[in-house]
């Protein structure tokens, strides 16, 4: 069976850690096979808005983008190849620095650095979920609501740090087969209210 953690503590919120609530939980006889983190690690993403995309002047496929990215990077100029760029949506910004997820298993991360396409400066990415490592879409950029607020960062504006339990369940403990009888076993091995 698998669970959020964040998903688990809105039923019982004990004074541990993730670790320490793996070991309560295997040792209370649910085995926790796997602990993950829900998204790969990736630094300096940011919710951003791009507020023009212009066509890039010596490419069919690129875009030219204004984006606010938030109070300090207010007017980036970043070049985009992705066919759903443009003003006003919300999206996914790498700044200058970030570092993405690698393509590929056993890769090295990828790190964002100004560079110029086609002879125009960019001064960071605008993302996919692929590019992310958030899922396999590699269509365009991933766009996020209208209310997402233009500089959050984006791990905690999508709660990305959460990690995922998946534990082994014996006969015994059928009780254990929702979320609510996880937290009662949790409630009742670590004291915490429910």
């Amino acid at each position: 069976m698998q669970f959020s953690e964040s998903w688990l503590r809105q039923f019982v919120n004990p004074p541990i850690d993730s670790e320490a609530l793996s070991h309560a939980l295997t040792m209370a006889g649910l085995e926790v096979e796997e602990r993950r983190s829900l998204a790969p690690p990736f630094t300096k993403v940011v919710v951003a808005e791009i507020i023009s995309a212009e066509q890039h002047p010596d490419a069919d496929r690129l875009r030219v983008c204004r984006v606010n990215a938030g109070p300090n990077h207010s007017d980036l100029q970043i070049v985009c190849g992705a066919p759903n760029a443009r003003a006003g949506i919300k999206i996914p910004c790498a700044l200058v620095g970030a570092e993405l997820p690698p393509s590929e298993v056993g890769g090295k991360p990828f790190q964002i650095k100004v560079g110029k396409l086609r002879g125009v400066e960019s001064n960071g990415m605008l993302c996919s979920g692929r590019e992310l490592g958030l899922g396999e879409d590699h269509a365009g950029i991933l766009e996020l609501p209208k209310d997402a607020p233009v500089g959050e960062d984006l791990r905690e504006y999508l709660h990305l740090d959460d990690q995922l339990f998946t534990i082994k369940l014996t006969p015994n403990k059928a009780d254990c087969l929702s979320l609510i009888g996880i937290a009662r076993e949790v409630a009742a091995i670590t004291g915490a209210a429910l």
